[in-house]
């Protein structure tokens, strides 16, 4: 049965002194995983952070049941980058280190004369050892190695990587070893902030899991749908300074929103109707009390206006008014869009073969999926293929009259220094005028088109890039990552795009939801090899499941994650 944990009580909270909640009301409980979601900037980092009491509230309180130990995961863990894997995990229990070293100045001073030869001072020192051993004892700390070993284990972190430094480690690697840390000081409660952040298909399989297993409650603020389909209980929306909770997980919570946001619209336009009518009656009152003299109309006239101030107004349904208006233009193009075939590429620094003999072949109109372990090289064969790096064996061929749209993931074809409009303009002939009225249809205020790139956050980096994507009018898109760091409403204006796009496109992503609604086939890069698989994303994982069930075979060690 779940517990109650605590509660917002009419919250208001600024961050820079900007509000970002406001009259926040929310229960949260034991026992339940909730997901947060909203766009980027609404303040989901901020609840979280007012959830832990790091973020302190301007408005309202935050009343806890009972006490809580909170495992927080920010955006960007910080981890001591010289230590080697185990040594920061020794470091993750603050107190358990505190105690230790306490217990060690107790004992050392048990030999020394002034405390041995004095009775009293011995047993003070005999009682705080005692009582030390104790909470170390609780602390977990006779079996916190093999505590650490065992948790480094389940977050999928190998044994060979105990030793390494957590600067040599990926993206995803870092992200893994920080959520060990945390669940070595076994939390009440687990409150993560994008955790699924640079993680490849195993290590959400993981992540998943470890959810799954949790005993006690997790807030968990994702842009991955599929993982809030699987894992939460319940949705937190964070809309225009407001929270509303929805029960469900997020397919869920897409259906009852669309039916309250129509009802909603309804009962609106019902009552500003009737206010309507009403106003125009007062006004005829009114009207014709003056033109007649006539006081008693006055009167009702009056009447009905005070009638009019004591409705109790239904707001209007919130519109995606700054929905980015994303629209990619199709030119015509060859049947054939893309060769490859034996292609090879060796690392020339390192003589190291990434692959080995692939073969790929893309018709026009055809969506094809690109999926595989980080480090396998799916980036990289996007570069190969649009020419960024040449293959040291095989043929890479694109059909003529072909125009390429790429999305790059690391926002390296941006130029940090120059603003939007300047960045726009670069490539494409128009008036400064016209560049702002294109950027504002992708969510730049006017002031930020005169703000250098290097100013953008990850997100709006990412609507920029799709922005100077559709001024290219490609019929052949090639998208590394294209829905990381963008919010979930702008990932599904994408998808919707990108549905009606009648080009081919060529898209490595880890986002399974886009992948599923999107690919009409599925190539696995692994091992140095394409390897395809007719059918949808869901399609291909089905077959990989149940692929693992029929042939277990040995124990495998986790892939690198970035």
């Amino acid at each position: 049965m779940k517990e109650r944990v605590l509660s917002f009580n009419q919250v208001t909270a600024a961050y820079f002194d900007e509000p970002v909640l406001e009259d926040v009301t929310l229960a949260v409980y034991s026992q339940e995983t909730v997901g947060v979601v909203g766009r980027n900037g609404s303040g989901k980092s901020t609840l979280l952070k007012c959830l832990t009491g790091i973020h302190g509230v301007d408005v309202g309180s935050v009343v806890h049941d009972r006490p809580v130990r909170f495992g927080y995961l920010p955006q960007e863990a910080e981890l001591p980058r010289s230590a080697t894997v185990l040594e920061a995990m020794q470091g993750a229990l603050p107190e358990l280190d505190r105690v230790e070293a306490e217990l060690q100045e107790v004992e050392a001073s048990m030999g020394l004369e002034e405390v041995y030869g004095e009775p009293a001072r011995l047993e003070a020192a005999i009682a705080r050892q005692d009582t030390l051993v104790a909470r170390y004892a609780e602390l977990g700390g006779p079996s916190f190695q093999r505590t650490i070993e065992a948790t480094l284990r389940q977050v999928g972190l190998a044994e060979d990587s105990f030793g390494l430094r957590v600067s040599d480690l990926s993206g995803g690697q870092k992200k893994l070893l920080a959520l060990a840390r945390i669940l070595v000081g076994r939390p009440d409660f687990l409150v993560l902030d994008e955790p699924d952040n640079h993680l490849d298909l195993r290590g959400k399989q993981l992540l998943e899991r470890i959810i799954g297993a949790f005993g006690g409650g997790v807030a968990i603020v994702s842009h991955d749908r599929y993982l809030l389909d699987l894992i939460v209980d319940s949705i937190i929306e964070l809309e225009r300074r407001k929270v509303f909770a929805w029960p469900g997980n997020y397919s869920e919570y897409v259906i009852q929103k669309e039916a309250a946001v129509a009802s909603q619209a309804r009962h609106y336009q019902a009552q500003q109707k009737e206010i309507k009518r009403l106003e125009e009656s007062a006004k005829r009152l009114l009207t014709w009390g003056a033109v007649f003299d006539n006081p008693k109309l006055i009167t009702r006239g009056k009447s009905i206006l005070k009638r009019i101030d004591r409705i109790d107004r239904i707001d209007a349904p919130v519109t995606d008014s700054e929905t980015m208006d994303l629209a990619l233009q199709y030119r015509r193009g060859s049947e054939k869009v893309l060769e490859l075939t034996n292609v090879s590429f060796t690392f020339p620094d390192t003589g190291v073969r990434l692959f080995d003999r692939a073969d790929l072949l893309v018709w026009k109109g055809e969506r094809v999926a690109i999926v595989g372990p980080n480090g396998a090289g799916k980036s990289l064969l996007l570069n190969l293929i649009r020419g960024q790096l040449q293959p040291t064996g095989g043929t890479i061929k694109l059909g003529p009259s072909l125009k390429l749209g790429f999305y790059d993931q690391e926002h390296r074809n941006l130029d940090y220094r120059l603003n939007l409009v300047a960045t726009v303009r670069r490539d494409h002939s128009m008036t400064e005028a016209t560049a702002v009225s294109f950027l504002r249809k992708f969510q730049f205020g006017y002031r930020q088109c005169l703000d250098p790139v290097g100013a953008l956050s990850g997100g709006e980096r990412s609507r920029l890039q799709m922005a100077l994507m559709m001024l290219q009018q490609p019929n052949f898109l090639v998208l590394d990552e294209p829905t990381n760091n963008l919010d979930i409403q702008s990932a599904e204006i994408l998808e919707e795009v990108l549905l009606g796009f009648a080009g081919a496109i060529l898209m490595v992503s880890h986002d399974r939801y886009f992948l599923d609604r999107l690919a009409d086939r599925v190539v696995v890069l692994q091992n140095g090899a394409l390897r395809e698989f007719q059918g949808t994303f869901g399609d291909y994982l089905t077959n990989l499941a149940g692929s693992r069930k029929r042939n277990p075979g040995p124990r495998r060690q986790p892939v690198r994650t970035s």
